[in-house]
């Protein structure tokens, strides 16, 4: 009867442990149809990287699934299109920084580069409110409750449309980026500006406007 009892939970045992196994490794592999910040982190070091021609939307569609391809290729990796650990590995990508939306100096490294992007040449106080108005939308449940989430949200932000949110950072974007995080919000809880000698769109033009800093309008 012990014996019995004891093969039981034994199998018991083995059955509990396949499935956390097998939930782990399905966390951590990523293919088409997969969405997220994890994805948004690869699309984005594969774009760097020159593989990736796509929009940065964290959805794995055809163009990142050719891309995944295309550089588990070059780098040794059996090309099946899906992201596992190993190619995982090979990009770079601590999954659980990722999922958790970047590790602190990511956020600052990637807020300090759309600032740069954004507002290089404005005035510092303007270089902050543009800084604000990402934590702003954060903090609001109709945009993503992430930094890198809100800044790759497609067609959100110039700077990343048009490339330069992969120039490096100016030193006044970075403390501008520390001041940001740490609450200082000069935009007086904007979640949109724009620059009224460059922009067409009718919508923004129609949004309340809260206050003016350089060149900037930041609007509700």
């Amino acid at each position: 009867m012990k014996k019995i009892v004891f093969v039981t939970w034994f199998i018991i045992t083995v059955i509990l442990f396949s499935i956390i196994y097998i939930n782990i490794i399905n966390a951590a592999t990523y293919s088409w149809g997969s969405r997220g910040e994890t994805v948004i982190e690869i699309q984005r070091r594969l774009k760097n990287w020159g593989y990736y021609k796509g929009s940065i939307d964290g959805i794995y569609g055809y163009l990142t699934y050719t891309a995944v391809k295309e550089f588990q290729r070059k780098n040794g990796l059996y090309p099946d299109g899906i992201v596992g650990p190993k190619t995982l590995a090979a990009l770079g990508i601590n999954v659980g920084s990722a999922q958790r939306g970047y590790n602190g100096s990511q956020n600052l490294e990637l807020l300090s580069r759309l600032i740069s992007g954004e507002a290089r040449g404005e005035p510092y106080i303007g270089q902050v409110a543009v800084g604000g108005v990402v934590m702003n939308r954060i903090r609001d449940p109709r945009f993503p409750s992430t930094i890198p989430g809100v800044i790759y949200q497609p067609g959100a932000f110039t700077a990343v449309d048009d490339g330069q949110i992969n120039l490096p950072a100016t030193d006044s974007s970075k403390k501008a980026a520390v001041d940001a995080l740490n609450g200082w919000d000069p935009s007086g809880g904007a979640l949109f500006y724009y620059n009224p000698e460059k922009t067409t769109n009718k919508w923004i033009w129609s949004r309340p406007v809260i206050k003016v800093i350089g060149k900037h309008v930041f609007c509700k």
